[in-house]
């Protein structure tokens, strides 16, 4: 499963592409505000840390102006994936930029339908939310696991970008359901690599190495 990071936070994104740990960025108007930056001043940035797609987020609404705010977006570097509402004329531009070879996220799914429309325009990604829908008392995973299904079914290109994720338990779950991507915050990508028993075992190892009074060269 490949790890995105869901943050405009350069500083987050240095440290982890550093850490081998990256395969790409996901942004929105939500992080770019939090960055407090100009849109296309950070994601340049951003698009020139990382190898992978970086995706950056249209804010229009309808398909002419999707596709124009689209065409300045994609200029600001080949690694640039257009992110796309699940709207009819987000779809409507999804077939046409995927068409014309560019990478798109449609983004904001909730339901298996609306995936299965994605995968029919052509999506590169496809984002199901997964932590909105545990908000509202429904098991996000699961719809995760829909979309694999149906996908395998008629074996769409499209990848399962699990969004919206909130613990390291979302992680391990929607690995083990199969999804192609897991975008994460910095923080919960970090928290991974904890276990109690790790930070145990490596504090006995050290206190037994200090006993020794020896030195690795």
């Amino acid at each position: 499963m490949k790890f995105f990071v869901d943050t405009a936070d350069v500083k987050d994104i240095r440290e982890l592409n550093d850490l081998g740990l990256l395969d790409g960025v996901t942004t929105n108007p939500s992080l770019i505000l939090k960055s407090g930056r100009d849109i296309m001043e950070v994601t340049k940035e951003i698009c020139g840390i990382v190898e992978g797609p970086v995706s950056a987020e249209v804010t229009a609404m309808d398909y002419a102006e999707i596709m124009r705010e689209a065409d300045v977006l994609s200029k600001i570097a080949d690694n640039i994936c257009i992110k796309l509402p699940l709207t009819l004329d987000g779809l409507k531009a999804c077939k046409a930029l995927t068409s014309d070879g560019r990478q798109t996220n449609v983004t904001l799914c909730f339901s298996a339908n609306q995936a299965l429309l994605a995968a029919k325009a052509g999506a590169t990604f496809i984002s199901p939310f997964i932590g909105r829908l545990d908000d509202m008392g429904f098991d996000g995973v699961e719809l995760i696991a829909e979309i694999r299904h149906i996908y395998d079914n008629y074996g769409f290109d499209t990848e399962i970008l699990a969004a919206s994720i909130r613990t390291p338990d979302h992680v391990k779950r929607v690995a083990l359901i199969g999804a192609d991507v897991a975008t994460i915050p910095p923080a919960t990508l970090k928290a991974l690599v904890k276990h109690p028993l790790t930070d145990k075992g490596l504090e006995q190892f050290l206190a037994d190495w200090a006993k020794t009074g020896q030195k690795i060269g």
